[in-house]
């Protein structure tokens, strides 16, 4: 269900982001680089920030091979199913992340797709869906954004984010 967040606090607070590390400049991205993104960075100033990447904390390797999502289960191009390793990363953020005010993920990523991922034949096509990080986030009620969502402005107005509300 989509809802319009303001994510403001009272006086003092400071609120805690969830952030893909990719978009802090961190490179875990499957291909060893990063996502750096200037705009995230930019609207992050004076939050806490809490980096995760979810197949690190699997324990996979920097570069790995790409994955995609095919009938609901995450599969490498060669087939082979990488379902577990990577729902137990995701698992794995869920349970050191504590309470979270707002989540920043990586666009299209098996992992951290808000709105959309790839579609699982990996020929670059993208369909309607979300990563595992991303579902289990909004499952637990943590509001999710991908980095395109942001405003230039520095304060969260204005932001659609997505909440299961069921």
């Amino acid at each position: 269900t989509l809802f319009r967040s303001h994510c403001l606090h009272a006086k003092g607070d400071i609120m805690r982001v969830l952030v893909s590390a990719c978009l802090l400049g961190r490179n875990c991205k499957y291909s060893g680089g990063n996502n750096r993104n200037e705009k995230v960075l930019a609207f992050l100033q004076g939050k806490e920030v809490v980096p995760v990447c979810p197949e690190v904390e699997a324990g996979l390797p920097v570069p790995r091979p790409p994955v995609e999502i095919r009938k609901g289960r995450v599969v490498r191009k060669d087939g082979r199913d990488m379902d577990d390793i990577y729902r137990l990363g995701a698992a794995r953020v869920l349970s050191r992340m504590g309470k979270v005010d707002l989540a920043i993920l990586k666009s299209g990523s098996p992992t951290c797709g808000v709105h959309d991922i790839y579609d699982g034949t990996f020929s670059g096509k993208k369909i309607k869906g979300r990563g595992v990080l991303a579902e289990a986030l909004v499952r637990a009620g943590v509001p999710v954004v991908d980095e395109k969502e942001l405003l230039s402005s520095p304060d969260a107005e204005g932001l659609t984010v997505f909440r299961d509300k069921s």
